[in-house]
């Protein structure tokens, strides 16, 4: 029987610095767009946020790194980015790395996060 892997489980096997990030940035997520589809790719290290299980209903996600997480969004690369945060060189994706608690209450990456939601719903 295969365990389907939550969103603990795939912490567990991450510091507590990355884990608080991601629960951070889960907890922005989800006031932002509480009515999200949440999976968890644990080969990807991901916990994308969608508005179904499919990509082309991803939104935006957690990517989970040694010291810090990276909050990706899916449409990055359309996204308008005043302050310079986004990293990334893809097509689509970008992402904002998330080093420490303060990172992820940045007003900016907030803006992000609503504006990638804008986006998804034209």
């Amino acid at each position: 029987m295969t365990e389907t892997l939550t969103v603990e489980g795939l912490l567990a096997g991450y510091g507590e610095d990355v884990q608080a990030l991601a629960l951070r940035a889960r907890a922005l997520i989800r006031e932002a767009f509480p009515d999200a589809v949440e999976m968890v790719d644990g080969p990807a290290r991901l916990i994308a946020y969608g508005t179904d299980r499919t990509y082309r209903g991803l939104v935006c996600g957690i990517t989970l790194q040694r010291g810090y997480v990276n909050l990706m969004f899916a449409r990055g690369a359309e996204l308008p980015d005043p302050e310079g945060l986004l990293a990334g060189t893809g097509k689509r994706a970008r992402h904002v790395k998330l080093r420490r608690v303060e990172d992820v209450e940045h007003p900016a990456v907030r803006d992000l996060l609503e504006a990638a939601l804008a986006l998804h719903r034209r």
